[in-house]
């Protein structure tokens, strides 16, 4: 069996606006060191053999502030397979971009289906099949060990749903915060979640954009349903 302590990076400006960063290179912004600094604290004394972290530098910078608290001294191990998915043509849109750029893209985007990829993207079937193998390939190498991964929501998406079964079509349900704490065990194919969203350390720090996919797909079905209804005579 293997411990996994997962956490998002921290806050970026573009999370702020809600755009869509996919594999685009974005730093965190002064919220989100300090969600780095809190979450360092909180593992500060958490035992672990291993950090590992995605090359992508919100989430290095959130993994070099564990790194830096750590007693045990541990430099980050990067690996470009725990990236967050890419979207292609839409990166560093906000969804209002993606809706007057690319209207046709957006109407399937919303209906969350497994198959769908934006121009020059990953379909989410495909970037589960990536993230999986990913992380058991950790859990290969390091049986009977914790290790401490961070990296972005929706490689945490892609777990969240492998543990519960959940398809991988329809919108995104968990909850998954900048800077929480995940904890995951994997024994063979098996992914059991121990604790979930976990940011007592963000208490008193102001509230988190959230990029809601159940809203947008409730607002689609509405749509849907108010054009399909017959004229009232």
């Amino acid at each position: 069996m293997t411990e996994l302590i997962l956490i998002r990076h921290g806050e970026t400006d573009w999370n702020r606006e809600l755009r869509f960063q996919g594999q685009l290179d974005v730093p965190l912004n002064a919220t989100g060191l300090e969600q780095a600094l809190r979450v360092a604290d909180r593992l500060a004394r958490e035992p672990m053999h291993q950090l590992h972290s995605s090359d992508l530098q919100r989430a290095l910078q959130t993994a070099q502030a564990v790194a830096r608290r750590s007693e045990l001294s541990l430099d980050p191990v990067l690996d470009t397979a725990l990236r967050e998915q890419n979207f292609g043509v839409v990166e560093g849109l906000r969804v209002t971009d993606i809706q007057q750029q690319f209207p046709q893209a957006w109407d399937q985007w919303v209906r969350f289906e497994a198959d769908f990829a934006f121009e020059g993207g990953e379909s989410t079937r495909t970037f589960h099949a990536r993230v999986l193998a990913a992380v058991r390939a950790l859990a290969r190498r390091h049986p009977e060990q914790t290790l401490t991964v961070v990296t972005h929501g929706g490689v945490l998406d892609m777990l969240y749903r492998s543990a519960l079964g959940l398809s991988l079509s329809g919108p995104r349900a968990s909850d998954i915060p900048n800077a929480g704490i995940n904890r995951l065990r994997l024994q063979g194919e098996a992914i059991e979640i121990v604790d979930w969203a976990d940011t007592r350390h963000l208490a008193d720090l102001p509230p988190q954009p959230v990029y809601d996919q159940q809203r947008l797909a409730r607002e689609r079905a509405a749509a849907l349903a108010a054009t399909s209804e017959p004229d009232a005579a």
